[in-house]
């Protein structure tokens, strides 16, 4: 049996740029994988950026909107560089990834998915 991983783009990205995060309703950051086929996941790795001028609360609702199972809350200081929010999640079955933030278009969101088959 041999394993795959391809590097992929997030779905929610143009391109493969950053992804600008409003306030409500929440935006679309990455599609996963249709399906339940076990060993096939979509890895996703996400890092943000703060352009403001104060430290912004950014929501990742991962797979779900249920707090606190599916969501994730974390506070991204204001023009430090881009921060690590989601280290390496599986995902798959078409569950949506998605974000918002305390302040409208001042979080932007960078990133990838691996792509896994085994």
């Amino acid at each position: 049996m041999s394993s795959s991983a391809v590097k992929r783009k997030l779905s929610g990205s143009t391109d493969g740029k950053a992804i600008k995060v409003g306030a409500s309703p929440a935006t679309t950051i990455h599609t996963a994988v249709s399906g339940q086929t076990a060993g096939t996941f979509d890895e996703i790795w996400l890092w943000a950026f703060n352009s403001h001028s104060a430290d912004v609360v950014l929501t990742i609702q991962f797979g779900g909107t249920s707090t606190p199972d599916d969501d994730c809350k974390v506070t991204i200081p204001f023009q430090s560089g881009w921060v690590p929010v989601v280290p390496g999640f599986l995902l798959q079955n078409g569950l949506v990834v998605k974000a918002y933030a305390a302040t409208a278009d001042v979080i932007t969101l960078s990133g990838f998915v691996n792509s896994i088959t085994d």
